[in-house]
């Protein structure tokens, strides 16, 4: 593809995204899918445009307000290319020509922005430091009630681009195999720091080359989400319940956990993520899991199955902060549809629901890959006024294996993962024991241990 060609793709991308009600990922995945003629080196450069567009969204609108431009996708992409990579405005022109591929030509208003912007920068002193920091307004207070004097450190560190993180699966490889084949195709991968079957790979590549990924033997998931799993401290031959599992990604690793013995159950309230939870599970060799489609966080399977359960993983809805180095999009989605209040109180309904499933000495594992306070300490703090027959279960000794250093918050009671401190995605842990037996609603038996 020619340079201007690979302007217009990225800037179709983020047209497509700008009017998606998806998160940009899905995006992407849709628009490729019928592109895969495109090859490797051509597809980096395009996704590495549009991530740094949606990186810096808010700081190039800001120059567009400021010259009385509308902030569209295709004007973002012109401030980027004057400010960010110090192209001039003939420069651009040469890009912007028009022909096949290429992006329509300037207009004389294009050019005389892009004339405007001759010797500035991408950062402006009077910048609010909420847009300097691409810091959404709803997000500004709780972000910097949680950091503090580190909330710029936080911010800048959520603004990099993050490694491409692979957890192997202990039931089709090894990491030292795994190690050794990716050294084999030339990568420079590594073993985590942090997760026992992690590695991080530093280099953009295309996934395509990882043939590791169709077999089952690896998965893509951040070290902090590794971490989390790891809480559960699943055995062989107990009874699991990963509440949201979602696609699937903290399921898989129960499942390696449990060595394919015992039930693991995977719940979500979408249909289309537990077929594709389905669809990995099968590719991992897990023999032991089942899919369990929700109405809601109080289906009737909840009660059916009260008190059963030796450990149940909530991974609630939220935020999304701590991911947004990951999913610069998200920012500005997150928590718009139902607000942040509405989001927590459909927290605490799920984690409340959840607890039901917990039998006597069984344990709830409550996480959020958010940053906020609200989302997190004080949602536990509400949980455990509410519920005084559970205990907190400090992450050492839910989990002896973690790593020394990684970070707590509450006194050592919960694991809290940042991008600055530990290189992972934000992320919030709870381990929480039921310490009284499991209290039955009236007339009603121990449930069966089956569905």
């Amino acid at each position: 593809m020619t340079p201007a060609a690979r302007l217009q793709a990225a800037l179709d991308l983020l047209c497509d995204i700008d009017s998606a009600m998806r998160p940009a990922d899905a995006v992407v995945a849709a628009w490729l899918r019928p592109r895969r003629h495109i090859g490797d080196r051509d597809r980096g450069a395009i996704l590495d445009l549009m991530q740094a567009l949606l990186r810096h969204q808010a700081r190039l609108g800001w120059w567009l307000t400021k010259h009385g431009r509308n902030d569209t996708p295709r004007d973002r992409m012109l401030v980027w290319l004057a400010l960010a990579e110090g192209r001039t405005p003939d420069q651009i022109r040469r890009l912007f020509n028009g022909a096949k591929a290429a992006p329509a030509a300037l207009t004389e208003p294009e050019h005389a922005l892009l004339t405007r912007l001759r010797g500035c920068t991408l950062v402006h002193p009077a910048m609010p430091d909420e847009v300097r920091l691409e810091c959404p307004a709803w997000a500004a207070a709780p972000l910097r009630r949680r950091f503090g004097a580190t909330f710029e450190t936080e911010m800048a560190a959520l603004l990099t681009p993050p490694p491409l993180d692979l957890r192997v699966n202990p039931l089709r490889s090894s990491r030292a195999v795994v190690l050794g084949g990716l050294k084999d195709l030339g990568l420079h991968a590594e073993a985590s720091r942090l997760a026992p079957h992690g590695i991080r790979v530093p280099e953009r590549l295309s996934l395509a080359r990882l043939e590791g990924l169709r077999t089952g033997e690896i998965e893509i998931q951040d070290e902090g989400s590794q971490l989390v799993a790891l809480l559960v401290d699943a055995r062989p031959g107990e009874r699991v319940a990963d509440f949201c599992a979602g696609a699937g990604g903290k399921t898989l690793a129960i499942a390696a956990q449990m060595a394919n013995k015992g039930r693991l159950v995977a719940c979500d309230v979408s249909e289309g993520r537990l077929k594709r939870c389905a669809e990995r599970l099968r590719r991992a060799g897990v023999q032991n899991t089942e899919t369990r489609l929700l109405t809601s966080e109080t289906d009737r399977w909840v009660k059916r199955q009260k008190g059963s359960f030796d450990r149940v993983l909530v991974d609630a809805p939220c935020s999304g902060t701590g991911t947004w180095r990951r999913n610069p999009d998200a920012r500005w989605r997150a928590p718009e549809e139902r607000g942040l209040d509405g989001l927590v109180a459909l927290q605490g309904r799920i984690l409340a629901s959840a607890a039901r499933l917990v039998k006597p000495g069984g344990r709830l594992v409550y996480a959020t890959c958010s940053m906020l306070i609200e989302e997190n300490e004080d949602q536990v703090a509400a949980f455990l006024s509410a519920h005084p027959g559970f205990r907190v279960v400090p992450p050492r000794e839910a989990a002896p294996g973690l790593a020394p250093g990684l970070a707590t918050v509450a006194g050592g009671a919960y694991l809290s993962l940042t991008p600055a401190r530990h290189d992972t995605d934000g992320f919030f842990a709870a381990v929480l024991q039921r310490e009284d037996p499991a209290p039955a609603a009236e007339g009603e038996n121990r449930p069966p241990h089956g569905t």
